[in-house]
């Protein structure tokens, strides 16, 4: 367990190779699963403002979906989700070429709204968990996440470069930069000790 700041963080963050190859797993994380992914305050309000934007990209049964439910729902802990079609997929997964994108990052690329995706999609396979005086970064790791394993050694990029982005706009630059550090610094004492 690594340690900074307010955060405690799994060790998989700076030892385990990723790099999500989305030709392979076609993004199944956004369609599996027992609920939606998790939103921030913040993010429920600039989706709720923004939906008429993001409904542009959405299927027709993702538009139905938060027509019904809303733009979130609460899971089974009580926590607030997007909502899924008929149990399944996220409502806002659009497929193109068989492989699922999220219809909100694709009105943010034509910059139709700020939010770039759920900081929670945005950071899987890490998973955060707000204890109110701490954080936890855990690794969530899920066979679906194979490939990315495989890409990740083929290319040399462990989970925290691969993270690089998502990370720094959850934590800061400062905190990432420390990241950088330890992590540099369990590699070196890994090869040191052959």
């Amino acid at each position: 367990m690594l340690i900074i700041e307010n955060t405690l963080i799994a060790d998989e963050l700076a030892e385990c190779r990723f790099c999500c190859d989305l030709h392979l797993c076609k993004g199944i994380c956004c369609v599996e699963g027992d609920a939606g992914a998790p939103l921030e305050d913040e993010e429920i309000k600039i989706l709720t403002s923004s939906i008429k934007e993001i409904s542009r990209e959405m299927t027709p049964e993702g538009i139905a979906a938060v027509e019904k439910q809303g733009i979130f729902v609460f899971d089974i802990e009580g926590k607030k989700v997007t909502p899924l079609v008929n149990g399944k997929e996220c409502a806002f997964l659009v497929y193109k070429n068989d492989v699922a994108y999220c219809a909100i990052e694709m009105a943010y690329k034509k910059k139709k709204i700020s939010l770039q995706k759920p900081i929670s999609c945005h950071l899987y396979p890490l998973r955060i968990i707000d204890y109110t005086d701490f954080f936890a970064v855990n690794y969530h790791e899920w066979h679906i996440c194979k490939p990315a394993l495989e890409k990740g050694e083929k290319e040399k990029i462990y989970l925290y470069e691969f993270l690089k982005v998502p990370l720094i706009r959850k934590f800061g630059k400062a905190w990432y930069e420390e990241l950088v550090k330890i992590s540099e610094y369990i590699q070196n004492k890994k090869k040191s000790n052959g």
